[in-house]
């Protein structure tokens, strides 16, 4: 294995391109390009770090794009805003009762809400020029009145009361009707703040966690298919307004222990993902808004277990085969865990898309699943490669083989940046890229980088 072949990346970026223009698929709608130049998949990690910083442990986190912390901590990559942290977000305390802003969206202050928001996306996203994610959670009711059920029909309940108030001659009946037309309206709130944040921090991507939602619960059923019902579907569509406004959607696939090496976890992580592409596509702009996936390497209920590679397949794999743009993945994990599991599998499946990018798609498009149902998954063959953690940094060493090649052809299509072109590679294209990439790699820059990756006897192969 040549040490030097790590840098089979930068040859393909001077690959020719097909002198032949020929227009991308038509059923996979261009999207925003990637964050970061010819990494079409990447994974960002918000830790709650205070406890690592307590007992001075020290977490291996260079397979990652980004680390943030949830504390108050102003310019991350990843600012995450909470209920107190942007605006005068109407709601309830369900303990206390107590009702901040108004308690309901109707009774919202928005001018006040505004410039609060404009004075806290200033202090949090200080720089106007670097880019980021910009997730806005807000969980305590839901836009669409149909959905607030459970200890959020609190809402329904003041939302009536509050027209009754207006007009005592109205029926509980008639208040209900209005009070939902009215309360759908002003939860278009959500809308203002982030339209208020693309014209601020416009090079962050700005949406709302959880959204959108499949609601694919149901996996104790016999025949679960994952899939998202015709009404929640509906329902989504109503929400175009939201979809209009975000700059890129942040659906949650959070594992429960009933799940666990369950092949029912990739139906539901790939539905929900899929829904948050289906949406995405819905506003009918030049690009679609890219997806990031909220997960978790532990299970919801038992933060002590830690997913399993095959767990991480059916969440991470899942997200990224089907053509989401990236994860972030959401609390602390063991230093153990980091090295002997998640950092190796995420370098291999960041490794693979930008490889399947690079060779199919000409480096201009990301590669997706010709069927969002099957099982092909974004992985290296580990006949070509190596994850190796050298230096406390994690390489790839190895090319890929024409087999290799011909087979994501076989499996995946491309999805094309906007603006560009990236028609897949032909079994004679592919070829003929992979001639040019070895030539590249026994060139005298490449034979030098060779020398300086020489991997010592003590660094280990995963």
């Amino acid at each position: 294995m040549r040490v030097g072949e790590v840098h089979f990346q930068v040859a393909l970026r001077q690959l020719p391109c097909s002198t032949t223009p020929r227009l991308a698929p038509a059923h996979l709608p261009h999207t925003v390009g990637p964050l970061f130049e010819h990494q079409p998949f990447i994974v960002t990690w918000n830790i709650p770090d205070l406890v690592c910083k307590r007992y001075n442990i020290s977490l291996d986190t260079s397979a990652f794009k980004g680390v943030a912390t949830p504390a108050k901590v102003p310019g991350q990559f990843l600012s995450l805003f909470y209920t107190d942290r942007l605006g005068l977000y109407p709601h309830i305390d369900l303990k206390s009762r107590k009702e901040f802003y108004g308690g309901i969206p109707q009774r919202a202050n928005l001018k006040a809400s505004l410039e609060k928001a404009r004075a806290d996306i200033n202090y949090y996203i200080p720089s106007m020029t670097n880019r980021g994610l910009a997730v806005i959670d807000w969980e305590e009711w839901r836009p669409l009145w149909d959905r607030n059920w459970g200890t959020k029909r609190i809402y329904q309940t003041l939302s009536v009361a509050h027209v009754m108030q207006a007009n005592l001659s109205l029926s509980v009946q008639q208040a209900t009707v209005k009070a939902k037309q009215q309360f759908q309206v002003r939860a278009n709130l959500m809308s203002g703040m982030l339209a208020l944040g693309r014209a601020m921090r416009p090079n962050y991507l700005w949406g709302f966690y959880l959204f959108p939602n499949c609601y694919n619960y149901g996996w104790k059923d016999q025949h679960y298919t994952g899939q998202c019902s015709k009404e929640v579907r509906r329902q989504n569509d109503e929400l175009l307004w939201l979809w209009e406004s975000s700059t890129a959607l942040y659906p949650s696939v959070y594992l429960q222990t009933s799940l666990a090496d369950n092949p029912k976890a990739a139906l539901m992580v790939r539905n929900r993902v899929q829904e948050a592409l289906r949406v995405s596509a819905l506003p009918g702009w030049s690009a679609t808004a890219p997806v990031f996936v909220y997960m978790r390497p532990v299970f919801v209920d038992d933060n002590k277990r830690f997913l399993s590679q095959g767990d991480l397949i059916s969440t991470v794999g899942e997200s990224v085969a089907v053509g989401a743009s990236g994860a972030v993945l959401w609390g602390a994990t063991l230093s153990f865990y980091l090295t002997s599991t998640l950092n190796p599998y995420i370098t291999n499946v960041t490794t693979a898309a930008q490889l399947c990018s690079d060779f199919l798609c000409r480096g201009n498009g990301r590669c997706v699943r010709k069927n969002y149902k099957s099982s092909h998954y974004l992985h290296l063959n580990p006949e070509s490669f190596r994850v190796v953690n050298t230096q406390k940094r994690y390489f790839v060493l190895g090319s890929p083989s024409l087999a290799d090649l011909k087979s994501l052809s076989r499996r995946f299509n491309c999805q094309c940046y906007k603006g560009l072109k990236c028609t897949p590679r032909t079994y004679k294209e592919l070829a003929k890229a992979l001639m040019f990439s070895k030539i590249l790699l026994n060139t005298p820059i490449f034979t030098s980088l060779k020398k300086m990756k020489r991997i010592k006897k003590s660094d280990s192969i995963l």
